[in-house]
């Protein structure tokens, strides 16, 4: 009675669901299909028939016997279909093509790819869990994800690939499904299922929709015993096979039958659904419909080896009415037992010849009717594709998805009222997370074996992000916090402003009791490199969240929730050709990069490029010095020389200028009265600053503190020690008189200026707006460019007088000085004049690394803007990135060095545009930036080490030729 219920129930599903109307294996040349298919089959004895019907595993890291035995299961027993486990892209394809050519009818290849060729092959690309999609609300990406691993999939000779798993994953214990399913919502589910389909059979790989009748709801892994799925008809009609009619209609090639007890469906509580009639014939193929090839699961799994032998499962699971029976035990006795049957009237040739030809079909639409051999050159770069790793990019990016934003701690801003802590939970790694983090602000690790000694040293910072980090080894790792875990992540949070950063399955938020004090949560799904990067970029704002939970967290968080937060206009960190830029033709930096090394040009450097605020190059090189004891690190700072002019001094000029404290038009003796009776007394601002003011390109003042009879540094100005009198620390053990500071803006205003007009780059114009900006403001330069500049910006490792803030280890080092300070100079200013100013000059004096010379540069390109926050007007940046005096000649913009007008000068590679800007250092620094190409290139050295009269650097133009490269690079 029961069993007439279920199918008069399952009728009525039938009546209310559109049978598949379209066959997903016949190809768009019927014809061709049709004779081909009927020419092999007609030819084919009933041995090779039963063949046909298998797919059974081929490994590519096993040794001679194996491939023996694959070769002999050919040959012999006539099996015609591989599915590849584990081994190499390399060996498999070269296996692939002995396979091929020992057997008699061409092998439909298969595998098992949801996430890409990584899931069975060392040295193969990974994309994402399906979960991890199933946040993404854009299914164009799916679809983009299908076509890509459809494209690997082919190029190693793969036809059928066993994805996408369309399994509702409604359980969150669920043991086998899990992180591979696009999550809890049918709908969800569905559209990405039909998405991912779609672009994976677009490119002539079979799709296939696994595991009916629905696997998302057990709580037991059918690898290791047979699972129950025990819901009524109506549950399983409305969820479970919802995605199957959508994708049915959508046309997916195939479809995998899960091994599970489904009491509803089938009366035999122990008949796994595989082997059942009910289940596989009269539901999927008479009331569905469905018209493709129908696969069983692993029959080597328990869910279905435990029932019977192994050549009675077989025989029972063609019988049910699958087509194709995937990884079957014992063939010899399967082919005996089948023919055995077909004698017994139990199983008819036409039966076979029904799933023979549907076989042969997908065979066909594979492309086996025109089998080639693939070949293995250049199998690595084809399977790691630069649109790949761009694409891998923008499925992270945008899946990061934030839950929870209380006091809307995100996007993390106003740096300079911000003290960050990061706290690592979980059983895996975070540095990449905190390495990012470090590059927009600083931020601190702190740690220890005891929550309360933790929680006292977190008192000093308003913000805590806590990063929960678990194995990203595989889908099926353990997710959960620890009760010990737990614990501390509630206390810390009690105490602190809390940003929860979980890379994990968001089912591991289902153990916290309670969020009320956890202000701010965001889900990355997994543990990657990549997903721990982007989720510390998207923390600062570098792009816009867009996640949705693609699963419920109780009643907290529902299924779909996710919050936008807006970018803010900070530095992202990508690869070239997500800015259109090739990193095949940035290879040339690299080497050019060994030129300077080789050469010994200098000791090493950092080398930062961005597009359109996006860095898609940044790399340390080299060594502090010739030693080679120290490598360069990204985060080691160098003395910028003269950058410190557009770096420190002129945004405090520009700031000056928008606070009418100066004016451009002022003439320098009403703007200090020292000038006013001086010969400098009419120059304008704007003169001197577009270095058209006449005045001498600099003045060695050191030369005349020393002894004229013995060149030592005079007794008179320097002591060893710190005294009242002697307080200007020059470099290590080296103190000059206070009253000295005082003579070089004497001998400024006493200078002699040149006779004829024109353009004279000079460094006194930085000493005399040093001094305006610190009488305007009654604070030094290097506090006031801090406080206005460097700690909103984030800019954190660029300062004056860096010893006061870091460590010696972490500052390179410039030039074995032997003719002032008579010592290696480090972590002091290498420019004399700005030495003997205490180390904070206008025109030279600022340390930093590449990465905030960017920022500041980047706050320029962006018009004034940077990380949420306005430092000048728009029409600012433009007052100061103009020609006052081209018609002279004269290239310099106010402050900022431009483009070359005269023939013999070489500031860029002359391919960069009038708009752009920049300035270089004496001692190897470099940066410029052009609005019309978006390009910002940053380079850093010490060039003079060991001395100055190392000019390898400046006469081989290496800085303007990486400048040169940049542009050739660019695609588009």
């Amino acid at each position: 009675m029961k069993r007439k219920v279920v199918l008069f129930v399952l009728v009525i599903i039938a009546n209310l669901v559109n049978g598949q109307e379209l066959d997903p294996l016949e190809s768009k040349n019927k014809e061709a299909q049709t004779i081909w298919v009927d020419s092999i089959l007609k030819s084919m004895s009933i041995d090779e028939k039963i063949g046909q019907l298998f797919m059974i595993q081929a490994y590519s890291n096993r040794n001679d016997e194996h491939e023996k035995y694959i070769k002999n299961m050919l040959t012999k027993y006539h099996v015609g279909n591989l599915i590849f486990m584990q081994g190499t892209p390399e060996k498999q394809v070269l296996l692939n093509n002995k396979y091929q050519a020992t057997a008699k009818v061409p092998l439909l290849i298969g595998f098992d790819g949801e996430w890409g060729l990584d899931m069975r092959l060392k040295k193969a690309y990974r994309f994402p869990w399906n979960m991890t999609l199933g946040a993404i609300t854009d299914n164009k990406l799916l679809e983009e994800t299908g076509k890509r691993i459809g494209e690997h999939c082919k190029r190693v000779g793969i036809h059928i690939n066993f994805a996408p798993v369309v399994d509702i994953n409604t359980n969150p214990n669920n043991p086998i499904i899990g992180n591979r399913s696009f999550g809890e919502s049918k709908e969800n589910v569905t559209e990405k299922a039909i998405a991912f389909t779609k672009g994976m059979q677009s490119v002539g790989v079979l799709a296939n929709a696994k595991h009916f009748p629905g696997h998302g709801d057990t709580a037991t892994d059918s690898h290791k015993t047979l699972p129950t799925v025990n819901f009524t008809e109506q549950r399983l009609d409305s969820i479970e096979l919802y995605p199957y009619k959508k994708m049915f209609k959508a046309g997916v090639s195939s479809v995998m039958v899960a091994h599970l007890s489904m009491p509803q469906l089938e009366q035999n509580i122990e008949l796994p659904s595989s082997l059942s009639k009910t289940i596989v014939t009269d539901l999927l193929q008479t009331k569905l419909g469905f018209k493709g090839l129908v696969i069983t699961d692993g029959l080597n799994m328990k869910g279905a080896a435990n029932y019977n032998t192994p050549a009675s499962i077989n025989l029972a699971t063609f019988l049910a009415g699958n087509d194709l029976l995937l990884i079957p035990q014992d063939i010899p006795g399967t082919i005996n037992l089948f023919k055995e049957a077909i004698l017994k009237n139990e199983l008819t040739e036409e039966r076979i010849n029904h799933s023979v030809s549907k076989i042969l079909k997908a065979k066909f639409l594979a492309g086996l009717a025109n089998y080639k051999p693939i070949s293995i050159d250049s199998l690595q770069q084809d399977l790691h594709r630069p649109k790949d790793n761009v694409l891998h990019r923008r499925l992270i990016k945008k899946a990061i998805t934030v839950v929870k934003n209380d006091t809307e701690n995100l996007p993390i801003q106003n740096l300079e009222t911000k003290k960050i802590a990061y706290v690592s939970l979980g059983n895996a790694k975070g540095n990449d997370f905190f390495k990012m983090l470090k590059n927009y602000a600083k931020v601190d690790q702190v740690s220890d074996k005891h929550l309360s000694v933790l929680n006292q040293k977190l008192k000093k910072y308003t913000t805590v992000i806590v990063g929960f980090h678990k194995s990203n080894k595989h889908p099926w790792k353990g997710y959960k916090f620890t009760n010990k875990e737990l614990v501390w992540l509630q206390e810390i949070s009690r105490n602190n402003n809390v940003i929860l950063t979980v890379f994990a399955s968001p089912y591991s938020l289902l153990k916290v009791k309670s969020f009320t004090n956890i202000k701010t949560v965001v889900v990355s799904y997994q543990n990657s490199k990549l997903s721990q990067e982007l989720t510390a970029q998207a923390l600062f704002g570098a792009f816009k969240t867009q996640g949705k939970l693609p699963v419920s967290i109780h009643d907290t968080f529902k299924v779909g929730q996710g919050i936008v937060v807006n970018d803010l206009d900070v530095l992202e960190y990508t690869i070239p050709e997500e800015v259109g830029v090739s990193s095949e033709k940035l290879k040339i930096i690299d080497k050019r990069i060994d030129t300077i090394l080789k050469k010994r040009m200098a000791p090493g450097g950092q080398v930062l490029i961005a597009r359109n605020g996006k860095v898609f190059y940044h790399k340390s090189f080299g060594y502090h010095t010739l030693s080679k004891k120290r490598k360069v690190k990204k985060t080691d700072i160098y003395d910028l020389a003269s950058l410190t002019k557009i770096l420190a001094s002129l945004p405090m000029i520009m700031k000056a200028e928008e606070d009418k404290k100066i004016s451009l038009f002022s003439s320098l003796g009403d703007v200090l009265p020292r000038y006013s009776k001086s010969n400098k007394d009419t120059l304008l601002l704007k003169e001197i600053l577009s270095h058209y003011g006449r005045l001498r390109s600099w003045i060695p003042f050191y030369l005349e503190t020393k002894d004229s009879i013995t060149g030592e540094n005079s007794l008179q100005y320097y002591r060893k020690r710190k005294s009242k009198e002697f307080n200007i620390k020059v470099a290590k053990n080296l103190y000059l008189a206070k009253s000295y500071r005082d003579t070089i803006y004497k001998h400024i205003v006493d200078s002699e200026q040149r006779e004829r007009p024109g353009y004279k780059y000079s460094d006194l114009g930085y000493y005399i707006f040093k001094e305006i900006i610190e009488r305007k403001y009654k604070r030094p330069l290097n506090k006031l460019a801090n406080e206005m500049f460097y700690s909103s910006l984030g800019a954190y490792r660029m300062t004056y007088l860096p010893l006061k803030k870091f460590k010696k280890s972490q500052i390179v080092p410039t030039e074995k000085d032997s003719y002032y300070r008579n010592q290696l100079v480090h972590g002091y200013v290498h420019d004399m004049g700005a030495a003997m100013l205490g180390g904070v000059g206008g025109h030279a004096g600022l340390f930093a690394n590449a990465n905030d010379v960017a920022k500041i540069m980047q706050m320029y390109l962006q018009k004034g803007s940077y990380g949420g926050k306005k430092y000048f007007e728009e029409e600012t940046i433009e007052k100061f990135n103009k020609r006052y005096y081209a018609h002279k000649k004269v290239r310099r913009g106010l402050g900022f060095d431009k483009p070359q007008i005269r023939p013999q000068e070489k500031p860029t590679c002359g391919c960069v545009s009038d708009k752009s800007f920049g300035h270089s250092g004496f001692t190897g620094t470099y940066t410029w930036a052009d609005p019309e190409s978006g390009i910002l290139y940053v380079f850093l050295s010490n060039r003079i080490y060991p001395t100055m009269r190392n000019r390898g650097l400046v006469r081989s133009n290496m800085r303007t030729k990486i400048q040169q490269d940049i542009q050739d690079a660019i695609l588009h």
